[in-house]
């Protein structure tokens, strides 16, 4: 092959392209990914999933320093925020992570054309920027990911009227920042300026936080982050943002349709995100989208294109970095001829405030809808010696098992480390495993994940500790 000819050309280089690319490369294919940014990683990497989680772990500290240190008995004075070095240790975060995908890439010889791509025939890919030119390919991956989508009241700056990405990059504490929608996203970065010092308020449209989420799980979550200081007005409209000296946030309650504003510093619009797929000739080359602007594939990620795949964000499916990579990873081998699958039913969430939400399979409002017998096991965290000790009491394991097979179902976990916590119960669910197998394997004390083992015994004839 020629340098402008592979196997293999994936568009986007986030964490579903670069992932489809590395283990295109492992299974022999000779591979290229085309990325528009300076780095590699896409919007997780970049302005996403790892700098969040780097200022969630920053405020975490703060928290732990003016609430907890005390009462271990060791004493701090004078607790500060310095928000530029706070940005700077975010910063060094991504580069790392960055440059460890680039790092990655020249590892397992996998080519970074760099500039954006488009899809101009069958098995040809046209590039325009640093690596300008047209490649071919015997296969082409669509994996460009998802915007942010900005509802029509509202326009962005980045600096006082703010998606993720301007809310990440804050010089300073606000005084007041109005979050708009209470999702995963608007409830993560809500409560990392809410630790910092700002009055933090979010303003949903329906009537719960966390849409989908288990009923249960979504009430506990709400009392945590309105003891913690966030305040909710939910089935809320929002009709517009006037700019000022401050920011004046007017909406509409649902229930009446009275009208009510307020005032703020910072409002961060987390209303969701949409695919990317401008600019990418998908139209000319009669690549077919659904009613939400997503690419539609067939069950091994084919697109109308002969040749031509799709994966992540901009395909049906919840918007989550793992699903992506799961996908990327999928794809790779059925183009080595292999048999990539995915596994839906146990693809995990994870919301990383403080404590953490994390979920796998079937809420119990799914399983009543669909008629399912079912049967619950539930265990506190104020029941786990360790959760006690570290101050973090608040929340529950939840599993769901089918009442007569006792197969888990779904498992829903409020609490310390739920983010790690779940996958135990992911690889359970991917082996079929009954809510006994978990009862009755040995976990290690004192830790986090014996609240798992007691749900799973509260499936039965029952916890010990509670």
């Amino acid at each position: 092959m020629s340098e402008t000819e592979f196997d293999l050309i994936v568009i986007g280089g986030g964490p579903g392209g670069y992932y489809c690319a590395i283990r295109a490369a492992q299974l022999g294919l000779k591979a290229a990914c085309v990325e528009s940014r300076a780095t590699l990683g896409g919007t997780c990497l970049n302005v996403g999933c790892i700098p969040s989680k780097a200022m969630l772990h920053s405020s975490e500290m703060v928290h732990e320093t003016e609430g907890n240190f005390a009462k271990m008995g060791i004493t701090v004075e004078g607790v500060s925020v310095d928000v530029p070095k706070m940005l700077a240790y975010k910063q060094s975060t991504i580069d790392a992570n960055t440059g460890g995908i680039e790092f990655l890439f020249k590892k397992n010889k996998v080519k970074w054309l760099k500039g954006f791509g488009k899809v101009t025939g069958k098995g040809e890919v046209t590039v325009d920027g640093e690596s300008a030119g047209t490649y071919k390919a015997k296969s082409i991956v669509i994996a460009t990911g998802s915007d942010v989508a900005v509802p029509p009241f509202v326009e962005l700056d980045e600096e006082r009227i703010v998606s993720s990405t301007g809310a990440l990059e804050l010089k300073e504490v606000p005084k007041s920042m109005v979050v708009i929608g209470a999702g995963v996203i608007g409830l993560e970065l809500g409560s990392v300026w809410k630790r910092l010092g700002a009055e933090v308020q979010v303003i949903e449209y329906l009537d719960q936080i966390t849409p989908g989420m288990d009923g249960e799980v979504c009430k506990q979550f709400q009392k945590l982050l309105t003891r913690q200081g966030l305040k909710f007005t939910l089935g809320a409209a929002v009709q517009s943002v006037e700019k000022g000296d401050r920011l004046t946030v007017n909406y509409k309650l649902r229930k009446d349709d009275s009208e009510h504003s307020l005032e703020t510093d910072v409002v961060l619009v987390a209303t969701g995100r949409k695919p990317y797929t401008e600019g990418l000739g998908l139209e000319d080359m009669g690549i077919e989208l659904d009613p939400r602007g997503r690419i539609v594939v067939d069950d091994h990620f084919r697109t109308r294109l002969e040749g031509c795949y799709a994966i992540g964000d901009v395909i049906a499916g919840p918007m989550l970095a793992h699903k992506a990579e799961d996908e990327g990873g999928a794809v790779a081998e059925i183009i080595a001829g292999q048999a990539g699958h995915v596994n839906y039913d146990v693809i995990p969430g994870v919301i990383y405030t403080s404590p953490e939400v994390a979920s796998v399979g079937k809420t119990e409002e799914q399983l009543k809808e669909e008629g399912r017998a079912y049967k619950v096991g539930k265990f506190p965290f104020m029941g786990n010696a360790r959760a006690k000790a570290n101050f973090q009491g608040d929340g529950f394991v939840k599993i769901l098992a089918d009442k007569e097979t006792d197969r888990i179902l779904g498992c829903h976990i409020i609490g310390p480390a739920a983010g790690d916590l779940i996958h135990e119960v992911c690889v359970a669910m991917e082996f079929g495993a009954a809510a006994e197998d978990l009862a009755r394997t040995c976990h290690a004390h004192p830790t986090f994940s014996e609240a798992v083992k007691e749900a799973a015994m509260a499936c039965g004839d029952g916890a010990i500790h509670a």
